[in-house]
């Protein structure tokens, strides 16, 4: 199937289209769009080490890239502790030469639909890494391929699907171009297998577009670290409804970082997959503890799926349910 078969896909990445889980608001290009630049951007890249050399380099604990300390501060806060807010500060004080930086601030805005600081952010992503293809061709390609990705996601973001198709399709190959670059340098490289890992596997779980079992065997045996890793494979399982090893997966994720909200909402979506509304509440509640650190649309996104999953519990008509829930999506 060809690339452009993924804007016009009706399956998402996210929450499946049912009762309790479709998404509002949204095209079907947007919906995978979020997933990949939020991915491509954000959870691809984000690692976090309990134990580091001189060097700041969350990825690797042998030969090092020297990634600024600031920048894997905010990284580790949004994804190993899933606070954006502490992220976003930091974010203010990261090198400006570190493409990670820029990614991660692309994300945000992605997030808040700041579609101005998106569209920024992304070309410094990409000409960062171009800048950053003199020392260090690895690294460099990895984030020209991000900054495509984000560079295809303003496109979506700010255009109809029609008008964004071209720039998209040129993205996308100019993206899998410079990741197929950077695995020709060091095709086992950890930072490398998370972001391919991560990509191929929104794609799969799209589209056929690519192999599901060869993104998650990347993330398995190649991406680290060990929660990261297990938390795309949670979110693999889930889309592709094998519930039994995405809980397993889920859990061993929360059990080393164990005050992410991002995993307990994870884990309340694959309860709600398997229709354990009851059991979800648990841990939409433990998510929304700690909303205050979330961007606004993600807590209300939350708040909604906590929302309709207990409306099932009390046996709500759907139209009752929606009635209810759908103000949620629009709290300040």
């Amino acid at each position: 199937m060809s690339i452009a078969a993924v804007l016009v896909s009706r399956r998402s990445g996210g929450v499946r289209n049912s009762q309790l889980g479709r998404q509002t608001g949204r095209s079907p290009a947007q919906q995978l769009w979020r997933s990949l630049s939020s991915v491509a951007g954000g959870l691809a890249i984000a690692l976090h080490s309990l134990a580091l050399p001189a060097l700041a380099d969350p990825f690797r604990s042998a030969n090092p890239r020297n990634i600024d300390r600031t920048t894997e501060a905010a990284f580790t806060a949004m994804f190993a502790e899933g606070n954006y807010a502490q992220a976003a500060n930091l974010l203010g004080n990261a090198s400006r030469n570190e493409p990670l930086a820029h990614a991660l601030a692309a994300s945000l805005a992605y997030l808040n639909q700041d579609w101005d600081t998106l569209r920024d952010r992304a070309t410094q992503t990409r000409r960062s890494a171009e800048r950053l293809m003199q020392s260090d061709p690895l690294r460099g390609n990895i984030y020209r391929a991000v900054g495509h990705f984000l560079e295809g996601g303003y496109a979506v973001s700010t255009q109809s699907t029609v008008a964004a198709t071209p720039t998209v399709l040129r993205e996308l190959q100019r993206a899998f171009s410079a990741l197929g670059e950077a695995e020709r340098i060091a095709p086992d490289d950890p930072e490398l297998n998370l972001v391919k890992g991560y990509i191929e596997l929104f794609l799969a779980t799209n589209l056929p577009f690519s192999s599901p079992e060869q993104a998650l065997e990347k993330l398995q045996n190649f991406a680290g670290p060990e929660y990261l890793a297990q938390r795309g494979i949670a979110i693999g399982y889930r889309d592709l409804e094998q519930f039994e090893p995405a809980m397993a997966a889920v859990d061993q994720a929360l059990a080393e970082t164990p005050d992410n909200p991002d995993l307990y909402y994870l884990k309340a979506q694959i309860l709600v997959r398997q229709e354990k509304y009851r059991e979800s509440l648990e841990f939409f509640q433990r998510a929304l503890e700690k909303e205050d650190q979330l961007p606004q649309r993600h807590a209300n996104q939350i708040a909604w799926e906590a929302c309709r999953a207990e409306s099932v519990v009390e046996g709500l008509r759907d139209g009752v349910s929606r009635q209810r829930c759908n103000p949620l999506l629009r709290r300040r």
